[in-house]
């Protein structure tokens, strides 16, 4: 069978399975409106006082350099060198996750890889206080399972997601759930890991710039594991390591705006200090999860108070004083308000 007849035979059946699924669908809830950053005292509040940078120290075959002391690092903010402190116990905090997996648009080709995934997340919830929360989304989100430490509810829903409609509100679902983990105990460490594909569609009540500000402001790692990926942007996000990044205030939040309209998935993980992966295969994708559990538990938690309190997104670099031939994986920029 040719090519385009193979496209044709897959498009109709994909048309007819997800119009089927969708009419079994109970109403979805009108999504909830997008906290502030500043309304919640769980939140990060990024003042002069403190910002948190995590930081993660990877050797060339893929190992973590331990050990480092705040003399090893150089953290820049804006291009100007800060005095920090450096929290090397990385491996006790409890942790609240939350798992955003897409249902919208073509994401029912990677159901049955989702199927698989609740065994893996034991990976992220070793202390028996952490706790996981299950959220779908396509053109909206919704709440499959609220945080338990229980598997048994969320590897259920996984085992049971419906194809949504053609949406992928990535910015909605990604202000949602940052609302959702800004509700958990402040000794938390919180982390989104978000399963989708890389740009968004459908997001109605979160612009970027909103984004920008919300994580800015908040102590959530973002862990993106994206599907359906170019070869050419695939080596071009593992070759971008943040090295050649602008340090000009003015133009730090227009380039965040415009690289969410490329691929938000990775915008909002390098923001963050997270990781943006991508997978093709059954294989691939488990051991993406596999690596995000590892290097959640493995970074150095570098703090500073900023030198320079200009209200308004700040760029962060860090580098390793000296050349150990590591690569750095550090959140990107943070977002300090008027007032602080």
């Amino acid at each position: 069978m040719g090519g385009a007849a193979v496209l044709l035979l897959f498009s109709a059946t994909f048309a007819v399975a997800q119009k089927a699924a969708t009419s079994q669908l109970p109403p979805i809830e009108p999504p909830a409106a997008p906290p502030s950053a500043q309304t919640s005292g769980a939140t990060l509040s990024v003042t002069t006082t403190e910002v948190l940078v995590p930081t993660l120290v990877e050797r060339r075959d893929g190992g973590i350099l331990y050990g480092l002391k705040p003399s090893d690092f150089v953290l820049e903010d804006d291009g100007v060198a800060q005095k920090i402190r450096v929290q090397q116990e990385m491996d006790t905090a409890p942790v609240a996750l939350v798992v955003a997996v897409e249902q919208g648009g073509a994401s029912v080709l990677e159901f049955d890889k989702l199927a698989k995934m609740g065994p893996l997340l034991d990976l992220f919830l070793a202390d028996p206080r952490s706790q996981v929360a299950l959220v779908g989304f396509d053109s909206t989100q919704h709440l499959l399972c609220d945080f338990s430490h229980a598997e048994a509810p969320v590897n259920a829903a996984l085992q049971n997601l419906q194809p949504g409609d053609g949406g992928a509100a990535i910015l909605d679902t990604v202000s949602y759930a940052v609302s959702l983990l800004s509700e958990q105990p402040k000794e938390y460490r919180r982390v989104l890991l978000l399963i989708s594909e890389r740009r968004d569609h459908g997001s109605k009540h979160v612009k970027p710039v909103q984004l920008v500000k919300q994580i800015g402001a908040s102590d959530v790692l973002v862990l993106s594991v994206s599907f359906s990926p170019s070869g050419a942007e695939f080596l071009h996000d593992v070759k971008d390591n943040g090295d050649d990044r602008t340090m000009n205030i003015v133009s730090t939040l227009v380039m965040a705006v415009k690289a969410f309209k490329k691929n938000v998935a990775k915008e909002i993980a390098e923001m963050s200090g997270g990781e943006y992966t991508t997978f093709t295969g059954d294989k691939r994708f488990e051991q993406r999860v596999v690596d995000a559990a590892k290097h959640m538990r493995n970074r150095y938690l570098i703090t500073f108070s900023p030198s320079n309190p200009t209200p308004g997104l700040h760029t962060i670099r860090v580098r390793l004083a000296q050349d150990y031939g590591a690569r750095i994986i550090a959140r990107a920029n943070y977002w300090l308000q008027a007032g602080s």
